[in-house]
């Protein structure tokens, strides 16, 4: 079944400069089930305890990365 919407100006400019050979409701749909899949960041609060074994080697595989790290040189 088809519905008829109505959007302002700038919703239509939106939607047709990221549409790419898609229909309308082709967008929309996509737009719609990204938004439905997004996550919050506080969602991940917690997920590795200080004292995980997880954590403590992707803290170690962190400050190894850091240490080989080279800091650019900036002219002013």
């Amino acid at each position: 079944m088809v519905k008829v919407i109505s959007l302002s100006n700038e919703a239509y400019e939106k939607l047709k400069a990221i549409k790419n050979g898609k229909s309308f409701s082709e967008v929309v749909v996509e737009l719609v089930d990204c938004r439905k899949n997004k996550k919050n960041l506080s969602d991940f609060f917690g997920i590795w305890k200080e004292d995980s074994d997880e954590w403590g080697k992707i803290k170690k595989e962190i400050y190894e990365d850091r240490k080989k790290a080279k800091l650019r040189e900036v002219k002013f």
